[in-house]
């Protein structure tokens, strides 16, 4: 068991700590925005910056440069975890996958429903794929609040629903917020995807191709009118989940090769600078190393930090500048339908299909998990923020729908946070 413990609590103690720096980009952001320098803040993401090569020029604000490149990199993590889901993880059997899989199907359909029927015959329908998301890093850090008075089957059930949520929000994005399409550069695309899960079905992998072959795939996505994050997702199911390199050889050499880079120096005092030998033995030891990890695992592990600690924050600290002048030009009906839709869609979805599916026998509740705890979990869902900003910029053009969207989030995000909080708190005994 504690195989499958120790990574878990390594995977969600990230989560938490990343969340901090998350919450403070999001406040910081919201600072500017309100503040003295909110005109300078705000019109600093429209600057443009440009790569230009002979034939071949790409221009955007700084804004889509974080939205449409560093963005893709965090769905190429999505992807690699959904892929580790459903072949190794809680994905992989049926009976536990069924609870967190119905929970995030009601957690997609009741608030789309929600907001279509609250907002119907008004401006900003286009948005009804808002209050679909959860945000794994608000809501796992949250949920760790609670300490040891979270049972393990609650945070388990979280991150799985969690995950399948970021999926059916990946392909909503690709089949209703991509137009314009073009095909010949998506028909490219997927021939190189495929040469690439050819190429890791027959045993051969190489980071220094699949790089090459990434960022052709994400130029051609990002100039066929898909959205340039679907081909992270897309690249990452083409990433290989098996080893080369077995532990027992990986022991076996690494004790080789650490006897040789005690062996490479015939200093009995600790130098500075390495012989040759040591350098080669450091050099054996990285390569077995890398061998020894799954490509999938190694490159989740890697990316992990840098999308908890830098490319999420950076995504709320570009986004999250909304200014709240509550004047003519903020739809507050929009707001109000979106917040409604996160706090008590999410919350009625994710329950009742939860609910139905348990006492129907379809799925089994987690271990030591009641329905009340289950339902403070649902309210937690809501907590959409980093995927619900991200497809509030896609859904509208309008500035004044944008910024009304984003109050809808915000505010919808802070009360799902807090009540589901209450909520579990008030569920779990202390221990």
């Amino acid at each position: 068991m504690k195989f499958i413990t120790e990574p878990l609590n390594r995977f969600i103690k990230l989560e938490i700590s990343g969340s901090i720096v998350l919450f403070a980009a999001t406040i910081a952001a919201l600072v500017l925005a309100n503040s003295p320098l909110s005109e300078s803040f705000l019109s600093f993401w429209e600057n443009k910056i440009s790569i230009a090569l002979p034939g071949f020029e790409l221009s955007k604000p700084v804004l889509k440069w974080i939205n449409d490149g560093l963005m893709a990199i965090f769905f190429f993590l999505i992807g690699l975890e959904i892929k580790r889901e459903i072949l190794t993880g809680e994905l992989s059997q049926l009976k536990k996958a069924s609870l967190p899989i119905i929970a995030a199907v009601g957690g997609m359909v009741v608030p789309a429903l929600f907001f279509v029927t609250m907002n119907s015959g008004n401006s900003g329908m286009e948005g009804w794929g808002i209050p679909m998301a959860t945000d794994i890093a608000f809501s796992l850090g949250i949920l760790q609040l609670l300490g040891k008075r979270a049972p393990i089957g609650l945070k388990v059930f979280l991150m799985a629903f969690a995950i399948i949520d970021d999926l059916g929000a990946v392909l909503v994005i690709a089949f209703f917020y991509s137009s314009h399409l073009i095909w010949i550069n998506i028909g490219v695309g997927l021939l190189i995807v495929g040469a690439l899960f050819i190429l890791a079905a027959r045993g051969y992998y190489s980071k220094y191709i699949f790089f090459i072959a990434a960022i052709v795939v994400w130029v051609l996505f990002l100039k066929s009118g898909i959205h340039a994050t679907i081909a992270g997702v897309l690249l990452a199911f083409t990433i290989p989940m098996y080893r080369k390199t077995n532990t027992k050889s990986f022991y076996a050499a690494g004790i080789q090769i650490l006897d040789n880079f005690r062996g490479g120096s015939n200093k009995t005092e600790e130098t500075t600078v390495l012989s040759k030998k040591q350098v080669e033995a450091l050099d054996e030891l990285e390569e077995i190393t890398e061998h020894t990890a799954p490509p999938l695992q190694y490159l989740e592990h890697r990316l992990h930090g840098w999308v908890a600690y830098l490319i999420m924050p950076l995504f709320a600290f570009a986004n999250a500048g909304v200014v709240f002048d509550f004047s003519s030009d903020i739809n507050l009906n929009l707001s109000a339908n979106i917040a409604t839709s996160l706090v008590i869609g999410k919350a009625i979805g994710i329950f009742l299909f939860s609910f139905i599916a348990v006492k129907t026998s379809i799925s089994i509740l987690p271990k030591n998990v009641t329905y009340t705890q289950l339902f403070g979990i649902s309210i937690l869902g809501g907590l959409g923020f980093t995927m619900s900003l991200f497809i509030n910029n896609l859904a509208y053009t309008d500035p004044s729908l944008i910024n009304s969207g984003k109050i809808g989030i915000i505010i919808g995000s802070l009360i799902a946070g807090v009540a589901g909080y209450l909520v579990l708190s008030l569920s779990t005994k202390k221990t």
